[in-house]
């Protein structure tokens, strides 16, 4: 079966795609004859080989012969389903624009109807969408993922003023999909090349086991310190699972490790510390007590955060505590996929931490707060509150009746995010 992988070390535009594609072997007359079925006209392939800090690429600009109409989502579907092209592409570039158009629509506050798509429902947005469709299909790849996405960093100026980065239609686009963002200040992801790959993507993040046959690489417009390139690797997809994730279906990600070994601080600043760390983002704080040199007591005191939330945990940690060093490594995980889910029982609501492998619910723990604050309540023992929850959560789960979200009154405590 075949497979194809995005390595977007250097994010995703829709242009990087088509470059991607083509570089790695779809022919161009093959791409501009597919294209013709589309029925519109007024632009030009520009293709071209160049080099990204040192590295070969291929780079594709739609050239625009001269500004067409505002299209709406009606306008752009209207062209699509009303040319020759096969119904599963159709369908596929349709869906892309659909699912621009529902972000913009979010982003901006009104009905998807009324949306109209300033560059990405331009022409070459056409172009580029149903083009990478097209060109998936023509490299006869069934099966797409991808890796986490570079988003850069600071600010990008749009219409609607300076914004950070990602723009928001991107990061709407990209919600519960593993992104991270460094090394350059600048936007890597645009909209279109988001709604790309959200829309044709099975899996991010590790390649899968696939025999790779062809690799290419699509160029960005801009130079950067790094090689702005979309690495695309295109081959048939083994049948045996190569990693935890296929075999057993847990899940993947990186996080980073931060410790520091203190000796002289005051224990009692220890809980004020570890509350600061955590509403900086960190995933686990612990404490594990050591000798250190000439005998003396200390603490190592170990942060787990993901990489974007490093610098502030770092930050506290000099701040806070009297350490003059800190260490740290980023290394992978597995974990389990955890929800939050609500339950109602006899004593009232309370909030539980559900851990799944695939279908299967491995943990489910009422939180304790909340439990321990009923209990008093209703002068009931702890215990039986616990347990209370924890069969409703276990019912709730077979019957898929949650209650939704968190009351308000309980955040819940920290447990270890391993």
């Amino acid at each position: 079966m075949g497979a194809a992988y995005f390595d977007c070390f250097s994010g995703v535009s829709g242009n990087m795609v088509l470059g991607a594609l083509l570089d790695a072997g779809l022919e161009l007359d093959d791409l501009q004859e597919q294209l013709g079925r589309l029925g519109v006209s007024g632009y030009t392939l520009r293709v071209e080989t160049v080099r990204r800090a040192g590295l070969r690429g291929t780079h594709v600009m739609v050239e625009i012969e001269e500004h067409g109409p505002e299209r709406h989502l009606h306008d752009i579907e209207a062209i699509i389903t009303s040319s020759g092209l096969p119904e599963r592409i159709q369908r596929q570039s349709v869906s892309i624009f659909r699912s621009l158009a529902e972000t913009e629509a979010k982003v901006h506050g009104m009905p998807v109807d009324h949306v109209h798509f300033h560059e990405v429902g331009a022409l070459d947005a056409i172009v580029d969408v149903v083009g990478a469709v097209l060109g998936l299909d023509l490299l006869g790849v069934d099966r797409v993922f991808a890796s986490p996405i570079h988003l850069g960093r600071g600010t990008v100026t749009c219409a609607h003023g300076v914004m950070p980065v990602p723009a928001p239609a991107t990061a709407e686009l990209l919600k519960g999909v593993p992104t991270y963002g460094r090394d350059v200040d600048t936007e890597l992801v645009t909209p279109t090349g988001a709604a790309i790959l959200t829309a044709l993507v099975e899996r991010f993040g590790a390649a899968p086991p696939i025999t790779v046959a062809q690799i290419g690489y699509g160029a960005g417009t801009r130079d950067l310190p790094h090689p702005n390139l979309l690495r695309l690797s295109i081959g048939e997809i083994g049948s045996t699972p190569s990693t935890m994730e296929d075999a057993f279906g847990y899940e993947q990600d990186r996080i980073t490790v931060v410790e520091t070994n203190v000796d002289d601080m005051n224990p009692e600043f220890y809980d004020y510390v570890i509350a600061r760390l955590f509403d900086a983002g960190a995933l686990d704080v612990f404490i594990t007590r050591i000798m250190m040199k000439h005998g003396r007591p200390g603490v190592q005191l170990t942060v787990l955060a993901a990489e974007d939330y490093v610098p502030a945990v770092v930050d506290i940690l000099f701040r806070e505590t009297t350490t003059i060093g800190v260490r740290f490594r980023t290394t992978s995980r597995w974990k389990l996929r955890r929800e939050q889910i609500m339950v109602e029982t006899p004593y009232g609501a309370v909030s539980v931490k559900v851990a799944s492998r695939g279908e299967a619910v491995l943990n489910a723990a009422p939180e304790l707060r909340a439990c321990r604050h009923l209990a008093q309540e209703r002068d009931v023992p702890l215990k039986v509150v616990y347990r209370t929850a924890q069969q409703a959560a276990v019912d709730c789960l077979a019957q898929r009746s949650c209650l939704g979200q968190d009351p308000p009154d309980f955040k819940g405590e920290r447990e270890s995010e391993g």
